[in-house]
């Protein structure tokens, strides 16, 4: 019997929040492609974007979206993707070697890039042995290893603290070393609402759905195509329109630092223009250049 590599970081939601074969990845993200949009506004290369993680029936098309689209004009050797479910006071996290394995084959982390975070910050520290399931980073993972195959990717849990906006600082002079390219990958939903989320500040319905749409996710959007870093961390703490705030903020602060000066929606939907319900959660594409 063949035995199982120990440095590959098995994933935990293949087969069941996203498809769990190749040839099942392969079909979704051909039906996907036909309705990407490019930006209008951006001229020249990108250099990151935000990207929402729920099952890919909900919002994989529009993590698609994005991750396609940066493909099309920048060319990294490493992704850095910011996710987690963190709050304030919690640790950073990484995966600081080895890989994450897809259903399109293994994606190999940038130790080279991530050990001099380790001595610089404070982090909790997973291997591909002991690690808590992540679908902020996990669904992302196939849609980088199609349209980015030969990229490596650092992958961190980024609370809305500082401290994330300092590991991305230095990140930047840590590739400047190394030479890496680099793009920025933020992984959130934006507001869950409804009974389900305890939030139902406009009762259902009809009402409830233009809130988000046009009140509460608009102001979140409006902040991160603004690249204004800090106001997405203190708004989605005030307001609960992105459930992965730090995620979201570090990846525009990371975003700016790699020279982008405008962001762009490339399209928003909730799940509930997916599968109507009382509790829905709003979804957004946005890419940076």
């Amino acid at each position: 019997m063949r035995e199982r590599a120990t440095n590959v970081r098995r994933s935990d939601f293949a087969g069941s929040w996203y498809p769990g074969d190749k040839a099942g990845i392969l079909k979704a993200i051909k039906a996907f492609e036909p309705s990407a949009v490019r930006p209008k506004s951006l001229a020249g290369g990108l250099v990151g974007g935000i990207v929402p993680h729920a099952g890919w029936v909900y919002s994989g098309r529009l993590a698609a979206n994005v991750i396609q689209v940066l493909s099309e004009r920048s060319r990294p050797d490493t992704v850095i993707l910011f996710g987690g479910h963190l709050g304030r006071g919690m640790k950073p996290v990484i995966m600081p070697e080895g890989e994450w394995e897809t259903p399109l084959g293994n994606i190999a982390v940038d130790a080279e890039l991530a050990a001099p975070l380790l001595t610089a910050f404070r982090f909790s520290e997973e291997s591909p042995e002991d690690h808590d399931e992540d679908n902020t980073i996990e669904l992302q993972l196939p849609f980088i290893k199609h349209y980015f195959p030969a990229a490596k990717v650092v992958a961190i849990g980024a609370p809305p603290e500082d401290v994330s906006f300092a590991i991305a600082e230095a990140i930047v002079k840590a590739a400047g070393t190394l030479g890496r390219r680099l793009i920025a990958v933020g992984s959130t939903d934006l507001t869950h609402y409804g009974p389900n989320y305890g939030m139902t500040p406009k009762g259902s319905g009809a009402e409830a759905v233009r809130w988000v749409k046009d009140v509460n996710d608009k102001k979140a959007v409006e902040l991160m195509t603004a690249l204004d870093a800090a106001g997405v961390r203190e708004e989605a703490l005030r307001r609960h329109n992105a459930c992965c705030m730090g995620a979201a903020s570090t990846a525009v602060h990371l975003a700016k630092l790699l020279g982008a000066t405008k962001g762009e929606l490339l399209d928003y939907y909730t799940s509930y223009d997916v599968s109507p319900n009382a509790s829905f959660v709003g979804y957004a594409g946005i890419v940076f250049g």
